[in-house]
């Protein structure tokens, strides 16, 4: 048994989101580990080129790869929309170089996109005076996420965007294994007025009470809406009949065999997928139903990540309120932050099983999300 279940298995999966508002919430990563960092190069011209269903994909490609890499063992990764990031154990350090190399090669082959991605000790964070600590967040009773803090995870992130730790696109004809990517479903309207994407860190000077304080009332604003402003439906979202991401998924995951009888499969299967939803009857051992219910209870739509990002359906005055909250906070140097409204949200999933209840979806912004929230926080701060 590796260090992954032996550290990252063990530790209590916690229910109440606003508790991992205390940092006594979370653990220290043992000393032997690695982070693992990515993103996309240029995403705000793919976004500007309405390219943003392949960054979600390209981004959560990462933890597909790594999920089959480690036999589906759990590891704490988290999706930021044009990337990922995860830790993982001396012992399966090799493994996610390689798996990371791959992944690279694949997408620069696929896609003509460049993800950058970077393996950095964390004896490296703790030398800078950071760390990196998670806390595992039950969503479900059938998935969990994690949470990190420690300010060590951001730090990776900036030295990979510098071309610190890089590793370099492997150089053979291996494609990584991404089965259980995926996502066919429509894009999700905003039920209450507008779908918020917002990223918030903590202010150069800010003490952990101090940034604590504000994530905790900007929660305590969000709990007044119907699910804390889940944007996906409780009932889950439509299937579009042909999903406008098939072909990002055919070429994200043909690796056994050619890219056309990829795409002849997936339309098929995308054909039979719409007509069991509309159905809503169970076959065999799949019911659509259930299967929607716990995707829904299962999309991860806010997380924290040295600092807090949301995805959130919520209405123009509660966007109004929490951007001066937040403004207020960053004057005070507490925060910085960065917002982004669209009409809609999208997920990307991933789904080893149909006929289980582990399966995990990522919820963002369907017009840039998190990365023009991101983009929107660079802003704010030069002027």
């Amino acid at each position: 048994m590796t260090q992954i279940p032996k550290f990252y298995e063990s530790l209590p999966r916690q229910v109440h989101f606003a508790s991992l508002t205390d940092p006594s919430a979370y653990s220290p990563l043992p000393d032997d580990w690695v982070i693992c960092c990515s993103d996309i190069v240029d995403s705000t011209g793919l976004i500007a080129a309405g390219k943003y269903k392949t960054v979600n994909m390209v981004g959560a490609s990462v933890i597909a790869a790594m999920q089959n890499a480690l036999g589906g063992a759990p590891f704490p990764f988290i999706f930021g929309g044009d990337g990922a990031s995860f830790a993982v154990s001396a012992e399966q350090a090799a493994s996610a170089r390689l798996t990371l190399a791959r992944l690279r090669r694949w997408v620069k082959q696929e896609f003509d996109i460049t993800l950058r991605v970077a393996m950095i000790a964390l004896s490296d964070v703790r030398a800078k005076g950071l760390d990196v600590a998670v806390a595992r967040h039950a969503v479900s009773a059938n998935a969990d996420y994690a949470m990190f803090s420690g300010g060590g995870l951001a730090w990776a992130e900036d030295q990979m965007k510098q071309g610190q730790s890089e590793i370099p696109a492997d150089t053979s004809d291996t494609p990584p294994d991404l089965t259980g990517l995926s996502c066919r479903w429509n894009t999700i309207p905003a039920r209450n007025g507008l779908i918020l994407s917002l990223v918030m860190v903590p202010g150069s000077t800010a003490t952990a009470a101090q940034f604590s304080q504000v994530a905790a009332a900007i929660l305590a604003r969000t709990a007044g809406l119907a699910r804390g402003g889940h944007p996906v439906p409780a009932e889950g979202p439509n299937i579009a009949l042909l999903p406008q991401g098939l072909d990002v998924e055919a070429r994200l995951t043909h690796a056994t065999g050619p890219l056309l009888w990829k795409r002849v499969r997936l339309l098929v299967s995308a054909v039979f997928a719409g007509w069991l939803f509309r159905r809503k009857k169970p076959l065999g051992q799949f019911d659509p139903t259930r299967y929607l219910a716990v995707m829904s209870a299962n999309a991860d739509y806010r997380k924290f990540e040295d600092g807090l990002k949301m995805t959130i359906d919520c209405t123009a005055d509660l966007h109004d309120e929490i951007q001066g909250i937040l403004q207020q906070a960053q004057t005070a140097g507490h925060v910085r932050f960065g917002l982004h409204a669209q009409n809609e949200a999208r997920l990307t999933c991933i789904v080893p099983s149909a006929s289980r209840d582990d399966h995990i979806h990522f919820v963002d912004g369907a017009a840039g999300g998190y990365t023009r929230a991101a983009i929107n926080m660079g802003k704010i701060e030069k002027e």
